[in-house]
């Protein structure tokens, strides 16, 4: 039996709690990214609203499970809205370092 398995009734951690502990790392991560200062904007501002995401998916849960007695994954509509804000930012980060790259490669030919 692969260890993995084992950690759930060794360490009873709810998801719920490991979901809230590791926004603490995200948001280190979003201040070295910032401080950086090398992050381009538009991919930068993907990062940030991924928090928008979590902002949104909280309340949807707590909505799906007071209105429905369900979990949000089994509410399709609510899931679907809080899921568009994901989408929304990861479409941002992959623009974002999409036109870093074309800047990249266009700045030698700019050059005289």
């Amino acid at each position: 039996m692969p260890i993995l398995l084992l950690l759930p009734s060794v360490f009873p951690i709810a998801k719920e709690t490991l979901f809230a502990v590791s926004l603490f790392p995200y948001l280190g991560f979003l201040w070295f990214l910032t401080r950086s200062g090398q992050t381009p904007r538009l991919a930068l501002i993907g990062f940030y609203a991924l928090l928008v995401f979590v902002a949104i998916t909280i309340p949807a849960g707590l909505y799906a499970k007071t209105a429905y007695g369900a979990n949000l994954a089994d509410v399709d509509w609510l899931h679907g809205g809080a899921e568009s804000f994901l989408t929304l930012s990861n479409i941002l980060v992959v623009l974002g370092f999409r036109q870093a790259i074309l800047d990249r490669q266009l700045s030698p030919m700019l050059e005289p």
